[in-house]
């Protein structure tokens, strides 16, 4: 059939990938250092990647083009590894260059031995709010438990069970002052940075909390930075691979402290 479909012009893009993100059926991939439309029916011709191409490679043009299809969207989420970017649906997935982290239920540790850092624990923190002035964030810790990091918490650690989750990116809590009493109070937390670190293991991480534990709702908390948005595709990809109905939210926080 003739339908509006997204073209990509090869010779125009640099491979920056900000329009990656911007798609949220993950039919945009990078491929050889160039985005490519991933599948015909993965697109649905709305063009939500269209404003975030600088060089202006991407249109929206008609042509003979498979129906747009959401089951097959759906399958290729949870298939995908959830990095930025998206590999091709249905492509071989190349062995990643570091191993791969082995997600275990971490057992209590002994009275003698291991990291403290990395030891779970319940806190309490004290109730509030109090602020040091009108209009000043809070001045009490919300955090309800350690660790944070989503390398170190155990997948099956008391503090998710029921919980509402936070999947924060490193920088949110700096860049937004209103962190502790908006988004973190009451909420289970785990952070992480896409850009730096191996998202694919988020993922599965993800998948795993979300798997062993009765989380109620997930809210992402990320920068608007485009590679900020693959700590986004983690936790979509978990919600999906979990085979949950799982509320998810989605917080942008813009560089300026502002909620976008």
């Amino acid at each position: 059939m003739i339908r509006k479909i997204v073209q990509i012009d090869e010779a125009r893009c640099d491979g920056c990938g900000q329009c990656i993100p911007s798609c949220a059926e993950g039919a945009i991939a990078l491929v050889n250092g160039k985005a490519r439309l991933s599948a015909d029916v993965l697109c649905d011709g709305l063009g939500a990647c269209l404003g975030e191409c600088p060089q202006g490679a991407i249109t929206v043009i008609e042509r003979e083009a498979a129906d747009f299809d959401e089951a097959a969207v759906k399958a290729h989420l949870a298939r995908a590894p959830a990095h930025e970017p998206a590999p091709p649906p249905l492509a071989a997935v190349s062995p990643p260059a570091r191993p791969r982290l082995s997600i275990v239920s971490d057992p209590a540790p002994s009275a003698g031995g291991g990291c403290p850092g990395s030891r779970p624990r319940t806190l309490t923190p004290r109730p509030g709010p109090q602020r040091l002035a009108a209009g000043m964030a809070s001045a009490q810790s919300r955090l309800g438990q350690w660790p944070v990091q989503l390398h170190l918490v155990p997948v099956t650690a008391s503090y998710f069970q029921g919980a509402d989750l936070l999947v924060a990116a490193d920088c949110v809590p700096f860049a937004y002052a209103g962190f502790h009493d908006e988004l973190l109070a009451g909420r289970a937390i785990v952070v992480g940075c896409p850009k730096l670190d191996d998202n694919d293991f988020y993922a599965e991480k993800l998948t795993a909390i979300l798997t062993q534990s009765d989380v109620r709702s997930v809210t992402v908390a990320r920068m608007e930075v485009p590679c900020c948005g693959g700590i986004a595709m983690a936790a979509r990809h978990a919600v999906a691979a979990s085979g949950k109905s799982i509320p998810l939210r989605d917080v942008v926080v813009g560089v300026d402290g502002k909620l976008r």
